[in-house]
């Protein structure tokens, strides 16, 4: 079989994004081999920038979310830094912006402008919210949009609704502009034509709340939070170990229970008790359920609980922290982590979880500096030496 290059290879991407939702996007058609031109403001560039030092030296957020793209630094607000995105847009394949709501049409940098220009361009607009409504100016931060679709409601405990640990709805966004790009990019293999692709973090996170939202809906009562336990489910939640350590087990029929209770808890009546037989009776007797398998477990260290709960067939996961995670044996089996370059030198990153086997790898490029490639980007778009030292001198590039 013929070796295949990178499915994005020879596609240009120009994207004026910030934070997470857009860069996010783009950084995922970087990594399948487009060419990615990040626009970013004179001073400070992406705000992501800021947002920490974690990385050594660089932020968190933006290490992740900017691997494989090129930085100009422009002032959008100068008539000249605005015709030079205008200039690489007129070379580009997709154009990606999730800029505060307005500013991008107010720059004639909407995706319905662009494409009335450039037919076979396929531009994304990004929002919190959408275009219209009574939402559409709103400011929209993740947690905001957290909250707005309902996420947070059903997460945490009984007393305590909590966010998600990781910025869910710029990620949901991302992933549905992602995918945008990906099916205008075949609807334009076809038809020679691109078009808009709307997404707004709002509508992706409601889609993702797909289960609790019907279950709601449909006549039933909203998923009770129950912290890592399951609502319906029992027993299915995270047990202490003698070691310190916390197991998670999940027990899905009533076959796999009488397994649990003869292999594991060591008292097999536990299977055909009527208390206990049924998941209907575990449930309604959750907390004597809880203390049968914690004290169970509680006397082992976590390996002994996790070797004994998969020889009984029980499906089951240790609670790792982020350092664990990190030195995940599976991830270390599976060979999925490279170093990326840096301005502060080589950095850890994970190959995207889209494998493509009997191809390139994915292509996991330099995380660049404010401005990297300003130079020889305006270069590109036909501009002179002087022209360029005029731009920096006015404050228009850096």
């Amino acid at each position: 079989m013929d070796h295949l290059p990178l499915p994005l290879e020879g596609i240009t991407v120009v994207a004026v994004e910030q934070a997470v939702s857009a860069p996010f996007a783009t950084r995922q058609l970087a990594d399948l081999g487009a060419r990615v031109v990040k626009v970013e403001r004179i001073d400070g560039g992406d705000f992501a920038r800021g947002y920490d030092t974690a990385a050594g030296g660089l932020a968190s957020h933006f290490v992740w979310c900017n691997r494989g793209k090129e930085s100009i630094a422009l002032d959008l607000k100068d008539p000249r830094g605005l015709d030079v995105v205008r200039r690489l847009i007129a070379d580009a394949d997709v154009f990606v912006q999730n800029l505060a709501q307005g500013a991008a049409a107010r720059l004639g940098l909407d995706a319905a402008t662009l494409c009335a220009a450039h037919p076979r361009l396929i531009a994304v607009d990004i929002s919190g919210y959408g275009s219209s409504g009574p939402y559409a100016d709103k400011r929209a931060y993740d947690m905001l949009v957290q909250c707005e679709a309902g996420l947070v409601s059903v997460t945490g405990t009984p007393g305590q609704p909590v966010k998600a640990g990781i910025p869910a709805a710029d990620i949901a966004a991302a992933m549905y502009a992602f995918s945008g790009v990906l099916a205008a990019l075949v609807r334009r293999g076809t038809t020679g034509r691109g078009g808009p692709v709307e997404v707004s973090m709002l509508e992706a996170l409601a889609e993702w709340m797909g289960h609790p939202l019907h279950h709601a809906m449909h006549g039933g009562e909203p998923p009770a939070r129950t912290g890592l336990a399951h609502a319906v489910i029992a027993p299915y939640d995270a047990y202490a170990t003698a070691d310190g350590g916390r197991v998670l087990l999940s027990v899905q029929n009533d076959r796999e229970w009488r397994r649990l209770a003869e292999q594991v808890i060591g008292r097999p009546g536990l299977g055909t008790d009527p208390a206990y037989a049924s998941n209907a009776a575990r449930v309604a007797n959750r907390e004597r359920t809880d203390e049968l398998v914690a004290g169970a477990l509680g006397v082992l260290d976590a390996d002994e609980a996790l070797a004994r709960l998969e020889k009984a067939g029980i499906a089951c996961a240790r609670l790792r922290d982020l350092h664990e995670l990190a030195e995940h044996p599976q991830l270390a089996a599976r060979e999925r982590w490279r170093e990326v370059g840096s301005p502060v030198g080589p950095l850890k990153a994970l190959l995207p979880p889209l494998t493509l086997p009997g191809g390139d790898e994915a292509r996991m490029g330099d995380v660049p500096a404010l401005g990297q490639h300003t130079e020889a980007l305006l270069h590109a778009v036909g501009m002179t030496d002087d022209e360029i030292a005029a731009l920096r001198r006015d404050g228009v590039a850096a």
